[in-house]
């Protein structure tokens, strides 16, 4: 039982491995093809709108980046090894939740002291003076 467990999970392996390399290969290719056909079509728009050229050469680029990107991401996975933390992210967060707290902390501050001055003009206003009058025999 074990030993055809074992088997079919290396076979499961072995069939994940290939498809993974046909689709990094087919991921270059693809890449270079697509480069090579926006670059031609870039020339000839050129003439026309040489924006449009560049934004076309920009997604391309980009979809054979992303292509690579992802395939070494599941050349990783299938070796076991973990994707890294977003470090850059995480620092971002905890900046923004650093700025928010200390928004909140102020205005608070700002409040607390503000009630502070309203009940102490409040107590300046009812506040009633007693003068002790002396009997002058």
């Amino acid at each position: 039982m074990f030993a055809t467990r074992k088997n079919r999970t290396e076979r499961t392996a072995a069939e994940a491995w290939n498809h993974l390399s046909a689709a990094m290969a087919s991921a270059g290719e693809t890449g270079k093809d697509t480069a090579a056909k926006v670059d031609k079509k870039s020339r000839r728009l050129a003439r026309k709108a040489s924006k449009k050229g560049s934004y076309l050469a920009e997604r391309a680029s980009g979809a054979a980046d992303e292509a690579w990107v992802r395939a070494n991401a599941a050349a990783a996975a299938l070796a076991g090894r973990k994707p890294g933390r977003p470090w850059g992210l995480i620092a971002g967060i905890g900046l923004l939740g650093l700025a928010a707290g200390w928004a909140a902390a102020s205005t608070a501050r700002a409040a607390i002291e503000r009630q502070a001055e309203n009940e102490q003009l409040e107590l300046a206003e009812t506040a009633v003076v007693v003068t002790p009058t002396y009997d002058q025999k």
